[in-house]
């Protein structure tokens, strides 16, 4: 069952809060946080991508840097912008994208539940950037972003959520850099609390939707902590991360698309011909073509577009894996035709969240940068969640989760 608990959040004064609150650390460069942080000495990137405050170059993984994150983060906590609660709450945080709008608990998780696979994920990590972000809340001694995570919908928690939020929210604000707007909510009343604990306590499993990187790396600072505190007892707030948690029917994958160098040596002509080994091949002309269902994709290639749809036999509906898209255009695609083996360290191949749109495949291909383009039909919940529950893992750029988090708004201290 999930254990979770309250916390006292550290967070901006209400009128700070569109100051300080940022994009997640891992979508944007140094580059971009620096000109997003241009003239604000209250922007999170100060403490969540630290390297901005080094002439430009600073290797971001330099001792100095993950030092320079704990005194900012120290000096924003000295100088009243960032303020602790003063009794652990559960937090409401509402995203709203296109007229939709999904509404996440913010919690605190237990790092037992990560360690015994309570906590499921459908990716793996890379230990170069666990061990990034272990430093990042070593040296902050918190967890300065939250963790994006789903559990099946319950409708007592879904009507309690109902009722915080006709109260005046905490914030309120929509950020200029994608129009996306941000609700939040402080939980106080102790029967809410006690109550929301409780259910949780009856859900088997929560998953992580994004951040597999900040989980790991939080949940094994945790029991990192544990093994080296003589006097554990159990209840030490270490034993717990930080995590916004939705509701599974309220959330939405968008497509993850791919784009390719070149064509493996082959003609367009001869790439052409080897799809139809595969695929019905039909030509869509100049006008962009989207995915219309499971086993349906787009390719742009020498400025046309193209439907692709996978022939039985070639795919397998009853393997969790099996029947995603990722795996059908990997194997009888990129593998079978273009030669790309491995999609973590191939040069040849790159990657494109759904956000931008199918025109940026376009556009890549059009500049001569890219050969071709891949789009594909969403992932949905159900398909992650059946990943998860059998211990499986997604390959590689499968899930696009939009909105992204938005970091700043509440902070967990680990003591």
């Amino acid at each position: 069952m999930a254990i979770i608990k309250p916390f006292k959040g550290i967070r901006p004064q209400k009128q700070l809060v569109e100051k300080i609150a940022s994009r997640p650390y891992d979508v944007l460069n140094s580059e971009e946080a620096r000109a997003e942080a241009a003239g604000n000495e209250m922007s999170l990137y100060h403490i969540i991508k630290p390297e901005i405050d080094f002439p430009v170059g600073t290797d971001e993984h330099d001792e100095k840097v993950y030092l320079k994150a704990a005194e900012n983060f120290e000096k924003f906590q000295k100088n009243g912008w960032l303020i602790q609660d003063s009794k652990e709450n559960y937090y409401v945080y509402a995203q709203t994208m296109n007229g939709k709008t999904q509404y996440g608990l913010v919690v605190c998780a237990y790092v037992d539940d990560y360690m015994t696979g309570k906590i499921k994920k459908h990716e793996l990590t890379r230990k170069d950037k666990e061990e990034d972000r272990m430093k990042h809340v070593r040296v902050n001694n918190a967890n300065i972003e939250p963790v994006f995570f789903a559990y099946p919908h319950h409708n007592e928690l879904d009507a309690i959520v109902k009722e915080v939020v006709k109260d005046t929210p905490e914030y309120n604000f929509v950020a200029e850099i994608d129009g996306f707007g941000h609700t939040f909510w402080v939980i106080e009343d102790e029967a809410k609390i006690k109550r929301i604990t409780e259910i949780f306590a009856t859900i088997p499993s929560l998953y992580i939707a994004d951040g597999h990187h900040r989980s790991a790396a939080a949940a094994l600072v945790g029991d990192e902590k544990r093994r080296q505190n003589p006097n554990h007892k159990g209840d030490e707030e270490y034993n717990y991360f930080m995590a916004v948690c939705f509701p599974d029917d309220q959330l939405t994958i968008i497509d993850y698309n791919r784009v390719v160098k070149d064509l493996n040596g082959l003609t367009e002509e001869q790439f052409v011909e080897k799809l139809n080994k595969n695929f019905v091949v039909e030509l869509k002309g100049k006008d962009i073509y989207t995915p219309s269902k499971l086993h349906n994709f787009s390719m742009y290639l020498a400025g046309n577009w193209y439907s692709l749809t996978a022939k039985e036999g070639t795919y397998d509906d009853k393997d969790p894996i099996g029947v995603l898209d990722v795996t059908v255009s990997s194997n009888l695609i990129l593998d079978e035709i273009l030669g790309i083996k491995d999609l973590r360290t191939d040069k040849r191949i790159d990657f494109v969240g759904g956000i931008r749109g199918l025109g940026e495949l376009k556009k890549r291909v059009d500049s001569g940068e890219m050969k071709v383009a891949f789009a594909l039909y969403p992932v949905s919940m159900k398909q992650l969640i059946d990943i998860a529950d059998t211990n499986n893992i997604m390959p590689p750029k499968t899930t696009w989760f939009e909105p992204k988090l938005r970091s700043g708004l509440v902070i967990h201290k680990l003591v």
